[in-house]
């Protein structure tokens, strides 16, 4: 078996009707900068290796091979269980909700439905979201409103700027709006219901399809109150950790970086490292891994730890890292043990209850 080392990975871009050119020109994609560039999936199991004795690999190739060494504790026949993208809107994209996991295993037969959340790169002013409606409503009603076209009235409206972090919990009705660039962690899941697409067509020149009723399945039908997510910040190992998301299906934090090396513990998962505006140093198994911002890199749970630094000396380097939990308390518990008011604890927690 090959040493163990951070995984740098290839991203996929992928053109979508919405997009634009901003991951080609500003976040240093490889694709034509005339073509209209939606997505780019930054971790996922088809991606390949960059670079070390997996180039060219597949992450679904290379998980097979290590097993729990890559995965840990996670079933590693099954696909990775983390999508992280970088999504460019230049106009907006459809009105849609994700089912969850127990309806994408009954109807329609796939693992894992889709819980996903959002972190702000960058909003034009007045840009927004949708986020729930703005009052509670009814599977009868969503219906007559998606039939009279009178939907938008209940749709509730959230301005949004860099920084904000959004948790989308499966069965929110949901879409993001022009002129927003955002980081996304999700589960592994491309199971969309379309409710609402503009009339528009897709590249191939027909409409793309609805999914009006099995939407109507799997919404909630609750007024939505909740806006850009309260952080919970702490120190640990010499770095500043600020948790964004902390669910049943993955923690995102934001790490500010010091110009010497810091451990962070992987509580024996894998690890997703997304370099921020900067370059950053990653360490383990005695490989260094250089990131270039806005770039990706996937942790071996078996290596037990990563040594993090800025790449250089100008100013601090910060990251997203994004995982599957270690236990349902691992983020309370390590907030306690950086002495974090309990309270400040409680209701960061409450946020994903």
């Amino acid at each position: 078996m090959s040493a163990l080392a951070p995984l740098a990975l290839v991203p996929q871009e992928r053109e979508l009707i919405w997009g634009g050119n901003a991951l080609v020109r500003r976040y240093g994609k490889h694709a034509s900068p005339t073509a209209t560039i939606g997505e780019s999936w930054e971790c996922f199991d088809g991606n390949a290796i960059a670079s070390g004795p997996f180039a060219g690999r597949t992450l679904a190739d290379v998980r097979t091979q290590l097993g729990s060494a890559l995965m840990g504790p996670i079933d590693a026949a099954a696909p990775f269980p983390l999508l992280t993208k970088i999504i460019d809107a230049r106009q907006p994209l459809s009105v849609q909700v994700h089912p969850g996991d127990a309806y994408a295993r009954t109807v329609e037969h796939q693992p894992c439905g889709k819980t996903e959340c959002w972190y702000i790169l960058e909003a034009e002013p007045g840009a927004k979201i949708v986020l729930g409606w703005n009052r509670d409503t009814t599977r009868d009603e969503y219906l007559a409103r998606v039939r009279d076209g009178s939907l938008g009235e209940l749709l509730r409206e959230v301005p949004v700027k860099a920084g904000d972090v959004f948790h989308l919990p499966a069965g929110t009705m949901h879409a993001i709006g022009a002129g927003i660039v955002l980081f996304e962690t999700q589960q592994t899941s491309d199971l969309t219901y379309r409710i609402f697409d503009y009339n528009r067509v897709g590249l191939d020149g027909e409409p793309r399809p609805l999914h009006v009723d099995k939407a109507a399945d799997v919404l909630n039908y609750r007024a939505s109150t909740g806006g850009a997510l309260q952080h919970l910040t702490y120190e640990q190992a010499g770095l500043s950790r600020t948790v964004l998301v902390a669910d049943a299906h993955f923690t995102v934090e934001r790490i500010t970086l010091q110009t010497h090396p810091c451990e962070i513990d992987l509580e024996g998962m894998p690890l997703v490292v997304f370099a921020l505006k900067r370059s950053v140093r990653l360490t383990a198994g005695g490989v260094e891994l250089r990131l270039q911002p806005y770039e990706s890199a996937v942790v071996p749970a078996a290596l037990g730890s990563l040594t993090v630094c800025s790449g250089g000396e100008e100013e601090r380097a910060q990251i997203l890292t994004s995982a599957p939990p270690a236990s349902p308390d691992a983020v309370a518990r390590r907030a306690r043990n950086a002495q974090v008011d309990p309270n400040v604890i409680s209701a960061f927690g409450a946020q994903f209850a």
